[in-house]
């Protein structure tokens, strides 16, 4: 594997999303993975994993685009990192090479201050996406920016879970459905963006409004 050639740079390498699940659709699906490294990456070693990563994308045109979810071991783990890194691996990640630190932590009960440390960030990131396609130049761009943007809005929506909720979702109808248990009100709006994270086709101008619009909402609804 390419990526594998990285050691000693790479402590290990991890597989996320549909790909992991085995539900991936050729063609249509990414290829995600999380890349623990020895220690923090020097900009040099940031560069070297996107010139790896822009080889795989070209070997591999069965995947839309590959993902890298990068972190250092000293950082997963730290302790005030086992709500965010250590749920992230133990529950979301397959490791396929080097060290496993999935086996350091014991499973994890759902709640919401772990969606709260995996997705707490929603407001500055999905503000980001929505500058992002405003600053687009091209519909292709856009159009990607904006199925990216609907992924990390709909996972962000955990953050308003009820202590209740027993499941871990993982795919983003399931996602869906636990939010609109919860907020059936919101349907006709979290079903846009589903919509946007399987074939996006919205103009930028409407997709955006839509953004800043459900951020507003989410924001009176966690204050």
């Amino acid at each position: 594997m390419t990526l594998a050639q990285s050691e000693p740079l790479l402590d290990g390498i991890y597989l996320y999303g549909s790909v992991a699940r085995g539900d991936a659709v050729p063609g249509v699906s990414d290829l995600d993975l999380t890349l623990v490294l020895h220690s923090s990456p020097a900009s040099q070693d940031l560069e070297m994993l996107k010139s790896k990563k822009r080889t795989l994308e070209s070997r591999h045109t069965e995947v839309t685009k590959i993902d890298f979810d990068i972190g250092s071991r000293p950082e997963v783990l730290a302790a005030n990192n086992r709500l965010s890194w250590g749920y992230w691996l133990k529950h979301h990640c397959r490791c396929l090479w080097g060290n496993d630190l999935a086996k350091r932590f014991d499973r994890f009960k759902p709640s919401r201050d772990i969606a709260i440390a995996v997705n707490g960030d929603f407001e500055s990131v999905l503000t980001r996406y929505a500058d992002l396609i405003d600053q687009a130049t091209t519909p292709t761009q856009s159009l990607r920016l904006q199925r990216e943007a609907s992924r990390k809005l709909i996972r962000s929506t955990q953050v308003l879970r009820s202590e209740q909720d027993l499941m871990w979702p993982q795919t983003l109808e399931e996602h869906v459905e636990l939010f609109v248990q919860h907020y059936p009100c919101m349907r006709m709006q979290i079903s846009f963006f589903l919509s946007q994270a399987r074939n996006p086709y919205a103009k930028p101008k409407e997709f955006t409004t839509q953004v800043h619009d459900f951020l507003t909402w989410m924001a009176s609804e966690t204050g």
